[in-house]
């Protein structure tokens, strides 16, 4: 009998701990970033409020200084036809009063008032036209001897200023004021700016406006195209129906990505594909593996000839399996980035092959090669014309006549004398995993001919299959213009 269980002691769980709250970093959060159209609005209507700025201070500046240069020099120009006047004539006070008085020729074309001094420096009754009392030195032009002596300033009384010219009549007699006010001259150039800032402002939303405007027409593509890379990269859909017109930069970017799309997809149907037929052609070995080795633990209750049979059976499948396995890898990963290309010798390469060939099946190989050079992947062409001679010895395994290589410019082919292609299967010979029906009995997994249309194709070229006069196939490959890297590469 079994004792009662024991019970393990309970511990308290420990308290979970609050989060600690995010220590302030005494940064203020980043806005986000406005968007293309917002961006160009924001720069249009920045340089053309710039440069309305620009011009219209540069504008109100120059209008300003030439209306109070002209104001300045008419207002001295009269004050001289004044004096010069008084200096002709002998002149008294009243004479500038009343509406026939000479002050009327000054009012009418400088737009000015004038006032008479009596000798004492007072304004003389009657003459008074604005409330600004005269000043010491006025008293003292008044009371002067000589006539035509004049001054000229500017004075404030009462928040306004003026602009006064004084002229003595002489002989102690008094003078006469000349004064002209500047605050209707300030008020213009006043309004002046104040418009000129508006047009800057009218200017510069018609620019943002305007901007906007332009910005959506030429980003709008770019912002479909946006949609259409989130979408790929939040779906994973490669059918995205993406932006291709136009002939600019943005029309060029559509249909690159475009086409970059039209890749993916061809790449991951054959990598779908490719783990579909390495499924497939995977299982028969792997079954007949796992059937030999279930009859293992018999091993030696078998007669001889069977336990021999057996383990022969095993090793060929081992070796099937590896073989398979490793031109799988070598078709599915891409060996061109491992490998430089470089100029060569065809021949060198192909004889090569051709040794390795002899070793191997003990067949005779026979090489015609001229001497042409090309820039490809050593590696990957001794593989492919390795490929083509394990082919022809596979399907001539009686060795009626030499397998034979030629090599003619950048053309490889490669020619037996064995049963030759089916005209259904010329057009399969090349597909991954496909095995003509004479081919089923066979040893082999399909994918050597596709090694070789993959090696053909990386360097620019095609891969060819036909069957020879006089009984035999011809199957080899073109290298293309560039050699390596071709339009695939």
């Amino acid at each position: 009998m079994t004792g009662p269980a024991r019970r393990l002691p309970r511990f308290p769980r420990p308290a979970r701990r609050a989060p600690r709250p995010p220590r302030p970093t005494g940064r203020l959060p980043r806005l986000p970033r406005p968007g293309l159209p917002t961006t160009f609005a924001l720069a249009f209507a920045a340089i053309a409020a710039l440069v309305a700025v620009l011009i219209g201070a540069l504008g109100y500046d120059a209008a300003a200084r030439l209306i109070r240069d002209d104001e300045t020099a008419d207002f001295g120009a009269a004050v001289d036809s004044v004096g010069r006047q008084v200096q002709r004539e002998v002149l008294f006070p009243g004479d500038f009063a009343g509406p026939s008085g000479l002050s009327a020729d000054l009012v009418r074309p400088i737009r000015v008032t004038t006032q008479s001094l009596d000798p004492d420096g007072a304004v003389l009754p009657g003459t008074a036209r604005l409330d600004l009392p005269p000043s010491p030195s006025d008293h003292e032009l008044a009371h002067a001897d000589q006539p035509g002596r004049t001054s000229i300033g500017l004075r404030h009384e009462h928040r306004e200023a003026y602009r006064v010219g004084v002229v003595s009549l002489g002989g102690r007699r008094g003078a006469v004021q000349i004064i002209q006010q500047v605050g209707p001259t300030e008020k213009l150039l006043t309004t002046l700016r104040t418009r000129t800032v508006a047009l800057v402002a009218i200017v510069a939303v018609l620019a943002g406006g305007a901007g906007r405007l332009l910005a959506r027409r030429i980003t709008r593509r770019l912002v479909r195209l946006t949609h259409a890379a989130e979408l790929v990269a939040a779906s994973g859909r490669l059918d995205v129906p993406v932006p291709a017109a136009g002939t600019d930069e943005v029309g060029r970017l559509g249909r690159a990505f475009d086409r970059m799309l039209g890749r993916l997809a061809n790449a991951k149907e054959n990598q779908r594909r490719l783990v579909q037929d390495a499924g497939h052609e995977l299982r028969t070995p792997l079954t007949s593996l796992r059937t030999n080795l279930s009859v293992l633990p018999s091993l030696d209750r078998l007669p001889p000839a069977e336990r021999a049979a057996l383990m022969a059976d095993l090793v060929e499948e081992t070796r099937e399996l590896t073989q398979l396995v490793e031109e799988l890898v070598a078709l599915a990963a891409d060996r061109r980035a491992d490998e430089q290309p470089t100029e060569v010798l065809l021949a060198d390469v192909v004889r090569q092959a051709a040794a390795q060939a002899r070793r191997r099946g003990d067949r005779e190989v026979v090489v015609d090669a001229d001497a042409t050079v090309v820039t490809a992947r050593p590696d990957a062409l001794a593989r492919a014309v390795g490929n083509l001679l394990d082919n022809a010895a596979k399907f001539d395994p009686a060795g009626t006549g030499p397998i034979e290589v030629v090599v003619r410019g950048p053309r490889v082919e490669v020619r037996d004398r064995g049963p030759g292609i089916d005209a259904a299967d010329l057009d399969r010979v090349f597909d991954r995993f496909y095995r003509a029906t004479a081919a089923r009995g066979l040893p082999g997994s399909g994918l050597g001919l596709a090694i070789v249309h993959e090696v053909a194709r990386s360097h620019g070229g095609t891969a060819f299959a036909a069957n020879r006069e006089g009984g035999g196939a011809v199957i080899g490959f073109t290298l293309g213009a560039d050699g390596a890297d071709g339009p695939d590469g």
